[in-house]
């Protein structure tokens, strides 16, 4: 079916406007402060085969859940026998699309003139499965396959019940299912109305076209960079491992294709280690950010990418491994594209940034009635500089895009007090352009807790780019008469302090350079007049 450009354009425009509403609506309704304060959920839309329509500007790391999910329910449950009303629910990272077990996917089929054409679905992170081991993931929380969680709008109570049981803040997990349930609700209304409006018929041409049109903004994209093999390694650490591990890319672009391959070691006892999916969700995100932001958020994109890595390493794990904190090592995964398409394009890469989803999670018993609680927090570091600018300072990058908790529902919810959360000064990277400052978060217990902590970047710095000079590396120091930690997990007593300061990131170009840039800059846009400019000229050569 022939469709012309401008529907496609205001049809791809409302399935974006859908998206975002539903999550809005997941955001608003959610009970637990991971979603409704810090955001850490995503929505979507899928064509029947499940390829990505439209993904809302969330999380980038959630595609990789997404992109399992729908052929893994087709695999277990025949479409002919599929229902309006039918939602399924998923989070194992080997059979049932995930990326890991926190993160619960609800997908509902879209029905339109009494035929199935379309899913609705979202996933939120549902920070519950705390003060756990991650030798494998047996350890990890509940593992939860493709399965039907309504059959025709009515709700399976005991596979609901199973869920909750194996929750441990399960009024939490029951409300944030509901909230689940009314965003992908307002999707499939929306979707039909969608279809209302323009026909089925076109609204599923403008899909298939703006996934065309995905692939030929990536290819020409890719074709502008210049042809050639291009490589980067790096280390990594995290506090369940002893020491670093190396990580590398090998890229190769040739015309308007580009393959992406990824080394490590074996997979490891930790819960570090990517799924297949979770490698492929970087990769998009990535190769995107660098080739064309601009490119439509949909399978389309994927198209021209080749991503390969050995089976049961790190960057690309089997059964049984470990899965939890893989998105610390995800994010190091985009560092290595951006090290390696530096050497083609320095233009459009940053910097290595902070090179953590750095979190800390906290369970404990409220003082007041013994209930059990878990807060969960992702904390920002520095972004790295930028060919023209410096880096952001104290910000969620690349894979991670969820808020900080505000302080006043931290100590409202939890018995916590945070005693300092501040910028670090000088943490970033000095150059023409300066790296991004790291963050500090500094806490106080007010009642017995069990601490976790996943981060990176304590013994290797972010690295620089053009010269720039390498960022501040992550600490975490424990005061008060706080036990040392073993493998990122220990225990607070009341009145004990623990202190996390999170990486900068790399500078852009020589640092000499900087003064001279930045009063050209000033002097362009106003700030200073010449003779200021001169004067400053003058000091810089004399000192």
């Amino acid at each position: 079916m022939k469709i012309d450009p401008i529907t496609v354009e205001v049809i791809g425009s409302a399935l974006s406007s859908i998206v975002e509403e539903m999550g809005e609506a997941l955001i608003r309704a959610s009970y637990s402060t991971n979603i409704k304060e810090r955001r850490d959920c995503s929505t979507a839309l899928f064509d029947l085969a499940g390829n990505t329509l439209c993904q809302a500007e969330h999380i980038p790391m959630h595609l990789g859940s997404f992109l399992g999910l729908i052929p893994h329910i087709m695999k277990r449950h025949p479409i002919e026998q599929m229902q309006p009303g039918d939602v399924f629910c998923g989070n194992d990272a080997y059979e049932g699309g995930g990326t890991h077990l926190p993160d619960i996917v609800l997908a509902e089929p879209v029905f339109v003139d009494g035929e199935m054409t379309f899913w609705a679905v979202n996933l939120a992170h549902h920070a519950d499965f705390a003060d756990r081991g991650h030798a494998h993931i047996y350890q990890e929380g509940l593992r939860i396959p493709p399965i039907r969680l309504y059959r025709a709008g009515e709700l399976q109570t005991d596979v609901r019940e199973l869920i909750l049981l194996n929750c441990q803040v399960p009024r939490e997990r029951l409300s944030d299912f509901r909230a689940q349930m009314a965003a992908n609700r307002l999707g499939v209304e929306r979707m039909r109305a969608l279809c209302a409006k323009y026909g089925r018929d076109t609204v599923l041409a403008a899909g298939a076209a703006l996934q065309d049109y995905a692939e030929r903004k990536m290819r020409a994209g890719i074709a502008a960079i210049p042809d050639g093999d291009y490589s980067f390694a790096d280390k990594y650490d995290c506090p369940e491992i002893d020491g670093e591990f190396d990580v590398a890319c090998s890229i190769t672009v040739l015309g308007d294709q580009m393959h992406l391959h990824f080394d490590g070691p074996p997979q490891i006892r930790a819960g570090l280690n990517m799924t297949y999916t979770a490698l492929l969700s970087t990769v998009y995100y990535a190769v995107k950010a660098v080739v064309d932001p601009t490119i439509p958020p949909n399978a389309g994109l994927a198209r021209p990418l080749h991503v390969t890595a050995p089976e049961g390493t790190v960057v690309n794990c089997v059964h049984p491994a470990a899965v939890n904190g893989r998105l610390s090592l995800c994010q190091r995964v985009v560092d290595l594209i951006f090290g390696a398409l530096a050497q083609a394009v320095p233009e459009r890469v940053t910097a290595a940034s902070n090179g953590a989803c750095f979190s800390i999670t906290f369970a404990g018993h409220q003082p007041r009635d013994n209930a059990l609680w878990v807060y969960l927090e992702t904390i920002g570091g520095g972004s790295g500089a930028r060919p023209t600018k410096d880096g952001l300072d104290g910000v969620h990058v690349h894979m991670t895009n969820t808020s900080n908790l505000p302080v006043e529902a931290l100590e409202t919810e939890y018995p916590l007090t945070l005693l300092r959360y501040e910028l670090v000064d000088g943490s970033g990277g000095t150059g023409r352009w300066r790296g991004g400052m790291g963050l500090r978060r500094v806490y106080r217990a007010e009642a017995p807790c069990r601490v976790r902590i996943d981060g990176a970047r304590f013994l290797s710095a972010p690295w620089g780019l053009a010269g720039g000079e390498p960022g501040s590396k992550a600490e975490v120091t424990l005061r008060d008469g706080a036990q040392p930690f073993r493998g990122g997990n220990g225990g607070l007593r009341a009145g004990e302090i623990i202190d996390i300061t999170i990486a900068g990131a790399g500078g852009y170009g020589p640092p000499a350079e900087r003064d001279h840039t930045l009063v050209r800059r000033d002097l362009t846009e106003g700030r200073i007049d010449a003779d200021t400019a001169r004067e400053v000229y003058r000091l810089a050569s004399e000192g």
